[in-house]
């Protein structure tokens, strides 16, 4: 009998062992159809979260939340959502959580816009509106409460219709029109109020320069030499890797290519490297973002299959020592 069990136990470790490969891919190919389905509405998404997060990095940390919860939330559902609304509904939810977290104050309620009567009369011409917030830092929507920046960006600068923004932040209409008129307001004193000064940025960290340096002379011996033995790799909507011998792969695909180069740069007050992909380009293609412990890369972030990213980049250049 016992002899029985233990067979049948066996027999069943063997079966998960072959399903185990079947499942994997199961789940990948999965995982593709699904990024294929959302992939026209990822740049739209990293701009709402860009400008509700203040930063062009963190909005794509919350655009790859939201695609992993939406992903996880499809087997919740018997069909397929309206995927706009969907999608934009759960950024908005994640990226409301992250700025709370990092600012460590409560946010006010979305229904809150509700105090301000809506009232056309006192709304700026929708055009100059737009223009207002398309041109406005992307950090002022960071002074704007959360359901005016989320009207204001999903109007002003998505051009979403009001019935469509009440739908995707669970508001009533003449909520949106409240709150897109106090955010528009505050928009416009922010945008009018004097830039101050900007001081020369720091010097960059000798490692960044030393990277970008060996990159762009295709020294992948001494690039590979300054990877800490732990190192981290995450290829933004690709692949994740981790550990010298994992993460020295990645640099195979660049050692094909020649016309590109690596600048030093400064995006949202990070340190980063510009990837200009042809010779002679005036705009970056996309960006690396690298963290360093001494003289040694801990971890690389690399948004080469997200180059939407670049489109509201305000990216400085220069500095001492930003030659390379």
């Amino acid at each position: 009998m016992g002899s029985s069990k233990n067979d049948n136990t066996g027999e069943t470790g063997a079966h998960a062992a072959q399903a185990a490969p079947s499942i994997l891919v199961t789940l990948e190919e999965a995982r593709r159809q699904f990024l294929a389905l959302v992939e026209d509405v990822r740049p739209e998404l990293h701009r709402y979260c860009a400008r509700m997060t203040g930063s062009v990095a963190d909005g794509e940390d919350v655009v790859q939340d939201t695609l992993a919860r939406a992903y996880y939330q499809l087997s919740e559902h018997k069909e397929l959502p309206p995927l706009r609304p969907w999608l934009f509904r759960i950024a908005h939810n994640r990226a409301i959580d992250r700025w709370r977290h990092e600012a460590h104050r409560a946010a006010e309620p979305l229904d809150a816009a509700a105090e301000l009567a809506a009232d056309a009369a006192f709304e700026p011409d929708h055009a100059m509106a737009s223009h207002q917030a398309v041109s406005a830092a992307i950090s002022c929507f960071l002074r704007l409460a959360p359901a005016q920046r989320g009207c204001v960006i999903l109007k002003d600068v998505l051009d979403h219709s009001l019935d469509e923004i009440a739908v995707e932040l669970e508001l009533s209409v003449p909520a949106v029109k409240a709150a897109l008129h106090r955010g528009r307001v505050l928009l416009r004193q922010l945008s009018a109020e004097a830039a101050p000064a900007r001081s020369p940025p720091p010097a960059f960290q000798p490692a960044l320069l030393r990277y970008s340096s060996l990159f762009n002379a295709h020294d992948w011996d001494g690039v590979r030499a300054m990877l800490a033995d732990e190192v981290k790799l995450d290829l933004v909507s690709r692949k994740k890797a981790a550990g010298r011998r994992e993460v020295s792969l990645y640099f195979t695909n660049y050692e094909r290519i020649s016309d590109w180069q690596l600048v030093p740069a400064w995006l949202d007050g990070r340190e980063v490297i510009a990837v200009f992909a042809a010779s002679g380009a005036v705009q970056p293609d996309y960006f690396i973002e690298l963290a360093l412990a001494q003289d040694r890369v801990t971890a690389i972030r690399d948004f080469r299959y997200v180059p939407y990213i670049a489109r509201d980049a305000a990216i400085a250049f220069g500095g001492p020592g930003a030659a390379v």
